[in-house]
């Protein structure tokens, strides 16, 4: 069982930075590849990056390609998601996943551990 804690939600100016950070818990929790999801228009959540469990591997939503960067500490059991340039449409409530092995990245079925979620808001 992983329990997930995102956290350095805020409010941003457009062009801003913000750091999410994912604190999980459980024994084995440094073992699972992690991401980050988000709602977006017409679909309930969308994919917006991930890690497999060494963070040696990433992937990234094209809409965030170049801007976010997410990484790990498995000493710490912590994910980050740094997020530069930020724009108006990346406000968002930004939900922390893991996952031991996710059959689909991008889906939100490929995933079996979700947080509470954290507050993002970027202002024009």
């Amino acid at each position: 069982q992983v329990q997930l804690v995102e956290s350095g939600g805020g409010l941003v100016q457009a062009g801003g930075s913000l750091r999410l950070s994912c604190s999980a818990s459980g024994r084995t929790a440094s073992t699972y590849a992690m991401g980050w999801f988000r709602p977006a228009p017409g679909k309930e959540r969308e994919f917006v990056a991930a890690t497999n469990w060494s963070g040696g591997t990433t992937y990234y939503a094209d809409s965030v390609k170049g801007r976010f960067t997410i990484s790990r500490d498995n000493a710490k059991k912590t994910v980050h998601l740094q997020m530069n340039s930020l724009k108006p449409e990346d406000t968002a409530v930004y939900y922390c996943v893991a996952d031991r092995a996710p059959g689909a990245t991008a889906t939100t079925e490929g995933w079996g551990y979700w947080g509470q979620g954290t507050q993002v808001t970027v202002s024009s």
